[in-house]
């Protein structure tokens, strides 16, 4: 046998296992961790899914459906975009194992060896992962200090590097931030005048704490140049059942249809079925969990800036993601201490790109109680340091 680094693809050597994961899986050498690492509600699936499942698989619903998704389900998510002012019909949309699968069916429907992709840093770390894997170069973008688009540098790249694509992502993973309806009028107007697809990552929008949703996907006018990702893993707390869905027009729908068949054929059927019942009767559900979300994030914020924190407050998802600037750690190091020291478990910065560091992310997709024991470790450790 070769040496395997010759037989590995290059595209795939050339990226690494998440950050995310990889300090969740140190978790398990400390028995009395707290762990606030992932991004997993500790909600139980509403019952009415559940039974939806079951059902189904009790009336043998579980041969394939169409690619696209079983209609009823597309038509009620068309339902449910329309109350955040989106508007793609059912043959604009395709259900997809998870909002991972959604990404990259895109990815590869759009970017060939070498194109050139805008990604913000700091982000969820499977757009940088993803593009690479295809052959794309990646050329980051930097958030403001408040994680909102920095629009000069951004116009500055889109005219110099002449990207095919740019990722936006909001309410994003790891800030909490979200998209303003200014920054939201400004984005509509360099999309409009520049030749660039936006591919836009909104699988926490349902867990978005102002009254009103804003995303670049409700222009009509720049429908042609926007690809949404959505999904159920957070608004249902479904992660494990693995079940999103892609919007998009009929022409770039044609392709990554084309690469979702070949994957996937479909998502599995019990769980769109269990998807479609949410909708439809379990957004009472959601919206406790964003309620209770919300306890959850005044807590953190108010105990991190007691201890001595600076940070932004979350106006979506369920992270947090504090500066440790004044702490002079790198986020790594800052990360294995606290855990090694205190028995708490965050992730670094550094795991969601350059823009990261200085930074850690805390889920609060957690118990108060968790927190609050959290909390206290995490007040003792600062106090050594």
């Amino acid at each position: 046998m070769k040496n395997i680094n010759s037989i590995i693809s290059r595209n795939v050597q050339s990226i690494e296992i998440s950050g995310i994961r990889k300090f969740f899986n140190k978790v398990a050498k400390y028995p009395d961790a707290i762990s606030l690492t992932l991004g997993q509600p500790d909600f139980n699936v509403p019952e009415k899914i559940k039974e939806a499942m079951i059902n189904a698989i009790n009336e043998n619903k579980t041969t394939y459906t169409s690619n696209a998704g079983i209609i009823e389900l597309r038509k009620e998510i068309s339902s449910y975009l329309k109350t955040q002012h989106i508007n793609y019909n059912e043959n604009e949309i395709c259900i997809t194992i998870g909002g991972s699968e959604g990404l990259m069916d895109i990815f590869a429907a759009l970017i060939d060896p070498s194109d050139k992709v805008l990604v913000p840093t700091p982000a969820y770390p499977a757009y940088e992962s993803c593009v690479k894997l295809l052959g794309g170069n990646v050329v980051n973008y930097n958030l403001k200090e408040d994680f909102s688009i920095g629009f000069e540098e951004l116009e500055k790249l889109i005219v110099q590097e002449k990207p095919k694509v740019m990722v936006l992502s909001y309410p994003s993973n790891p800030t909490g931030a979200i998209l303003s309806k200014e920054d939201n009028d400004k984005l509509h107007k360099i999309i409009s005048e520049n030749e660039i697809i936006v591919v836009s990552d909104e699988m926490y929008s349902a867990l978005y704490f102002e009254k009103e949703y804003y995303s670049i996907a409700q222009f009509d006018d720049i429908k042609d140049k926007v690809i949404v990702v959505g999904g159920f893993s957070k608004m249902f707390s479904m992660t494990g059942l693995r079940i999103g869905y892609v919007c998009a027009t009929e022409e770039f729908m044609n392709s990554i249809m084309k690469v979702h068949q070949y994957n996937v054929s479909c998502a599995p059927s019990i769980v769109q079925y269990g998807a479609y019942e949410g909708l439809k009767n379990c957004m009472e559900d959601v919206e406790c969990m964003k309620k209770e979300f919300i306890k959850r994030r005044d807590y953190l914020y108010d105990r991190l800036i007691k201890i001595g924190f600076e940070s932004n407050i979350p106006m979506g998802a369920f992270y947090m993601f504090p500066s440790i600037k004044k702490f002079n750690l790198k986020s790594e190091d800052f990360c294995e201490r606290l855990l090694k020291e205190a028995g708490v478990a965050a992730v670094p910065g550094l795991a969601f790109g350059v823009g990261g560091e200085g930074y850690v992310r805390i889920s609060y997709a957690y118990s108060m109680e968790q927190l609050k024991e959290a909390c206290d470790r995490i007040e003792n450790f600062v106090k050594n340091l």
